[in-house]
């Protein structure tokens, strides 16, 4: 893809999520793409929103369980944007016709007190540099389409990836946590859909360790001379499958001793 292929892209995904309409696989209309062109749009996209005002608050991690990659047929996590505008109440409202296909994971959050990068960034740095963690729900959305209609050909990770990782929203919970205080791995949720349970997972399945989904992200945010800076929020990746949220959808995820978050869909 040249660089006039990811300004495009990137501009058609940002009418899709202004307009409510989605558009066809990226990867059908440039069978080319590679993750270098993926992370590119997804650039794009961020400088573009940059430049209408909106502030970056962190950073969220997904595909880091094994399930989720094999299915993909990849080895590596990805990584997406976290916006200020992305931000929700825990036990607030999405508003109707926010987004297009809205879908919930359950995750840890790392709310961090000191920047943190580098190639070389270990497990104890990341301990060194939080501030807590809490218990959160990452906001999924399709700007592009999950299936192509006349080929049944499915987006890929590159569509995904361009596509903000299908980023759109966070919710923290009122909890917050020492880093040490709980061994995440063993931290777990029970996600309930309007009162009925819909997943459980525990934090073991983001990489073995949702601290170890952090290094990952620093080490390679360094590779673009970025670094995760003081007061971001980091999504560390989700332990459940994504849970489908139509109108109407009352979310509430229980980690237990870890705290609940709540969201509500209009």
């Amino acid at each position: 893809m040249t660089p006039e292929d990811h300004a495009r892209a990137a501009a058609d995904l940002l009418k899709a999520e202004r307009t409510g309409q989605q558009i066809g696989l990226l990867s059908l209309r440039h069978p080319e793409i590679g993750m270098d062109d993926a992370y590119a749009v997804q650039n794009a996209i961020y400088r573009q929103k940059l430049a209408e005002g909106r502030k970056v608050i962190g950073w969220k991690i997904g595909l880091t369980s094994k399930a989720m990659q094999y299915a993909l047929n990849i080895d590596i996590p990805d990584s997406g944007i976290l916006f200020d505008d992305m931000a929700f109440a825990n036990g607030g409202t999405v508003p109707a016709g926010r987004f297009i296909q809205p879908r919930i994971e359950a995750e840890i959050a790392f709310v961090m007190k000191s920047s943190v990068g580098g190639q070389n960034v270990t497990r104890e740095d990341i301990v060194a540099a939080t501030d807590y963690v809490a218990p959160s729900i990452e906001i999924l959305d399709t700007r592009i389409q999950r299936v192509d209609s006349e080929s049944g050909n499915a987006r890929t990770v590159y569509d995904t990836i361009s596509d903000n990782a299908a980023n759109a929203g966070i919710v923290l919970g009122a909890e917050r946590h020492a880093v040490d205080a709980f061994d995440l791995r063993w931290v777990g949720a029970l996600t309930f859909r309007n009162g009925e349970i819909e997943e459980t997972g525990l934090g073991a399945g983001v990489l073995n360790d949702p601290i170890e989904s952090v290094v990952w992200l620093a080490r390679r945010m360094a590779q673009y001379g970025q670094s995760i800076e003081p007061g971001q929020i980091i999504l560390s990746g989700s332990f459940i499958r994504p849970v489908e949220c139509p109108p109407g959808t009352e979310i509430h995820a229980d980690f237990g001793p870890f705290g609940s978050v709540d969201i509500n869909f209009a």
